[in-house]
């Protein structure tokens, strides 16, 4: 385990990168267990307040997020100080990505079905820099060979093409993929062969008149959100906690 921590990571200046990610991770984990037991009172902790004033942990992650950005850019790959510096920014990116559909929404939807968006964000962050971490460079540069680098014409295209077919991915309704497929190419290539998703730009562009694909691809993404809808809802429930039901509507009258 030490032989392979100094090979891969410490040789290729890796640690800060790795420090940051369990600081992230860590500091997710631990919020939202806090937040949990303040949700259903119990424990010695409370919500901050200074005035009437709530004070969402979005605040001092934004504080930490620019102290840590900061003295890790000034702190280099070695060292104490940008090992610090990679603690403090993975903290503050965790207090800032818990509170993500905060800031998307400018509302205070923590608990709420929109909530759901931090907890996808912090789980695709992880997971984008635990690839980066694991050794996959953007747009497949990972998979050049030695001639290849040296050929910049070469780079460039590889990194050209990679980069049409996570916008093709991204075009179709395939966020995620799009992401993933930055990291990994060959998930970009997948998203971008397969059927659109019905409402995407793809879809609205190039299925207008093919009446056959586009029912094709209404069909698949029914079957695909029944089949993975109820799943994903259990993990992100068990990961950030069961958003409150929506309040009942009150009855119109005519």
């Amino acid at each position: 385990m030490g032989h392979w921590l100094q090979r891969n990571i410490i040789e290729p200046g890796k640690l800060p990168l790795l420090l940051a990610l369990t600081a992230f991770v860590l500091t997710f984990v631990i919020t939202r267990a806090v937040t949990r037991l303040i949700r259903a009172g119990k424990g010695p902790f409370g919500n901050v307040e200074t005035g009437g004033l709530h004070i969402h942990h979005v605040v001092p992650g934004v504080i930490l997020t620019v102290v840590g950005g900061f003295g890790a850019v000034a702190g280099g790959r070695h060292g104490f100080g940008s090992a610090l510096s990679a603690v403090v920014f993975g903290i503050g990116a965790g207090l800032v990505l818990d509170e993500f559909a905060l800031i998307l929404h400018l509302d205070d939807v923590y608990w709420t079905e929109a909530g759901r968006q931090s907890v996808e964000v912090v789980v695709l962050t992880a997971a984008l820099v635990g690839l980066v971490l694991a050794g996959f460079s953007p747009f497949g540069v990972n998979d050049l060979s030695q001639e290849e680098l040296q050929n910049r014409a070469g780079v460039a295209l590889n990194v050209a093409v990679n980069f049409l077919f996570s916008l093709i991915a991204l075009s179709k309704g395939k966020a995620r993929i799009a992401v993933f497929g930055v990291i990994v190419p060959v998930i970009a290539v997948i998203g971008a062969l397969r059927l659109a998703r019905p409402g995407s730009p793809w879809s609205r562009r190039f299925y207008r008149r093919r009446h056959r694909a586009r029912a094709k691809a209404v069909l698949r993404a029914y079957h695909h959100d029944l089949r993975w809808s109820a799943p994903r809802r259990a993990v992100q429930d068990w990961i950030g906690g069961k958003p409150d039901p929506d309040p009942p509507r009150p009855l119109e009258r005519g």
